[in-house]
């Protein structure tokens, strides 16, 4: 699954978004710019862990994936706010998200729900 647009997708989001970040006011260094950076991370983590995971282990961590990308989103749009990206770099990130957000939720389409084989039929 390593080889699928999610993962390079992330990659690239990471790649432009850390950087960006250095720039972010030095006081917030510890609060808004590390809960971003975190999330992002966290994002990545947890589509790594639910490759190697099955069944309900694997949808459950891809759930918590659909979660962290929720509050990469908060956060991006609280430096858009506060004008710690400019409008083009925002337009960017959210299209990255976006894309990010539709793979992943491909992705969870096809993970089977344990015990839903043979329902309704009798």
């Amino acid at each position: 699954m390593e080889s699928s647009p999610l993962f390079s997708r992330t990659h690239d989001f990471l790649a432009w978004l850390l950087p960006r970040t250095q720039s972010f006011p030095r006081s917030q260094r510890f609060v808004v710019t590390k809960r971003l950076q975190d999330a992002a991370l966290d994002f990545q983590e947890l589509i790594v862990d639910a490759e190697g995971a099955r069944g309900a282990q694997r949808l459950e961590r891809l759930r918590q994936a659909d979660a962290a990308l929720g509050k990469i989103r908060l956060y991006l749009r609280l430096c858009r706010e506060w004008d710690w990206l400019t409008p083009g770099q925002y337009q960017h990130a959210a299209q990255m998200v976006t894309e990010m957000g539709r793979l992943l939720g491909g992705w969870i389409k096809t993970v089977p729900v344990e015990g839903t084989l043979g329902v309704g039929i009798s």
